[in-house]
């Protein structure tokens, strides 16, 4: 497949900003691995050279090959160069125990989504203060918004619980976090930022092809803005 046409002559100028970010970020976060990074980064600059979190200069970024009794969550101001945070994730309960092994774009799957997502609007729901995600990666979690897979808080995110039973409580596929953490990490990832979920078959997302994106409906319906703080 043929690049898309509004990238095509635009990917050489692009490298150097992916190689600034990726750089920017192993230095900010030393024991994130490096393929995962320039995976993120690639898949954030395409959504950009496609008209989508144009303005974004955050990234958070989750590495789900990680154990989830580790921290496996790093969250980058690109703008500022600073590391933001450095946390615990959980996963869906159906994707496995400790690790997961099984991702679903799928409604009622209880899987984890994989891939490039765009974060929308915050609101107060069942699971208290939470934040929106459009699913940007075709076959991956284009259906984010009808799984109602969002970012919110939870006490099973719970480090020391984990420790001893061997893993992290688990979501039904949200990316919850601690609770103490909820309310600020949202607050500076809300409205245009990007996290990119990094697993398994992931590697072709970094590929800027249209069959790896869906962006049609996101760039309509959320103008991206930068947060206040």
């Amino acid at each position: 497949m043929r690049l898309l046409p509004a990238l095509a002559l635009s990917l050489l100028a692009s490298t150097p900003v992916r190689a600034d970010y990726a750089a920017l970020i192993s230095r900010l976060a030393p024991k994130l691995n490096p393929a995962v990074i320039a995976e993120a980064v690639a898949a954030m600059t395409c959504a950009q050279r496609n008209g989508v979190g144009e303005t974004a200069h955050r990234l958070a970024i989750i590495d789900y090959t990680i154990p989830s009794r580790q921290e496996r969550l790093w969250v980058v101001d690109l703008e500022r160069g600073k590391l933001l945070f450095r946390e615990h994730v959980a996963h869906g309960e159906g994707s496995g125990g400790d690790i997961p092994t099984e991702f679903s774009n799928r409604n009622g799957s209880h899987q984890t989504s994989l891939g490039l997502f765009l974060t929308d609007r915050t609101y107060q729901g069942g699971n208290g203060y939470s934040l929106k995600l459009h699913g940007l990666s075709k076959g991956y979690n284009e259906s984010a918004m009808e799984r109602l897979i969002v970012m919110h808080g939870a006490g099973y995110v719970n480090p020391d619980s984990a420790r001893l039973v061997g893993r992290l409580g688990r979501s039904w596929g949200c990316p919850a976090v601690r609770t103490e953490v909820a309310k600020p990490m949202i607050d500076i990832l809300k409205r245009g930022q990007f996290i990119y979920a990094y697993g398994p078959g992931t590697g072709k997302l970094s590929e800027c092809k249209s069959e790896n994106l869906s962006l049609a409906r996101v760039a309509g319906e959320l103008t991206p803005r930068k947060s206040a703080s």
